[in-house]
């Protein structure tokens, strides 16, 4: 999946549905989130996008963003925040949540 900094950001939220990660290398449970992404990428193909975004490189986006906890996952929808979450979630949860915005 690829690491978007912050000068990126706007251009790949712009359009369509894209889901953010907000990880840190060093975060066990971002690695746990890494192949559920993966997953939810590989089942829904080209309905949506799914970026990383790592909150040590960037932190103004993280700041900007209030993230206080990661993983965190957001997803914009033509470059507007529909959703956010904290925390683990698994693949049908990610798919739910995702349904409403495909």
């Amino acid at each position: 999946m690829e690491i978007i900094s912050e000068k990126d950001f706007k251009d790949k939220i712009a359009k369509g549905v894209v889901v953010i990660d907000f990880f840190a290398n060093w975060c066990g449970p971002c690695r746990m989130l890494a192949p559920v992404l993966e997953d939810v990428k590989q089942t829904l193909g080209d309905k949506i996008e799914i970026f990383k975004v790592d909150v040590d490189e960037d932190e103004n986006l993280a700041r900007e963003f209030g993230i206080m906890s990661i993983p965190a996952l957001f997803i914009f929808v033509d470059g507007e925040l529909k959703e956010k979450s904290v925390g683990l979630c698994s693949k049908s949860d990610l798919l739910g949540k995702l349904q409403a915005y495909l």
